[in-house]
């Protein structure tokens, strides 16, 4: 089960959310993208303390399609260095997987 993942991304509205969202599910690089928001972020960035509202996409695929989600998400992202993290889905329900692999293309 170590070829599932789940990235994790934020926007700075849900409209950014969105638009990520729909490329990733209609280039089939994503089965689902869940959007939770809006979500109160706080960090560091160019010297500063910062506080910001966002969205936060939870994407729902298979790892060997990281590196072509990444490009996307960079390509239409507003960020300068947008959050993209992958955590790896170490159980799940057999079902929900092989519909992950249905619904996402092979590279």
């Amino acid at each position: 089960m170590t070829g599932y993942i789940q990235v994790v991304t934020t926007a700075p509205t849900r409209d950014d959310a969105e638009t990520i969202a729909r490329a990733l599910v209609n280039e089939r690089l994503a089965a689902c993208v869940q959007m939770i928001g809006p979500i109160l972020s706080t960090y560091h960035w160019e010297g500063k303390v910062e506080t910001s509202q966002e969205w936060q996409c939870l994407i729902k695929t298979r790892r060997d399609l990281f590196d072509k989600i990444v490009g996307t998400i960079r390509a239409l992202h507003p960020y300068k260095v947008p959050e993209i993290l992958a955590l790896p889905i170490t159980t799940a329900d057999r079902p929900y997987l092989e519909w992950i692999d249905a619904e996402t293309t092979r590279p």
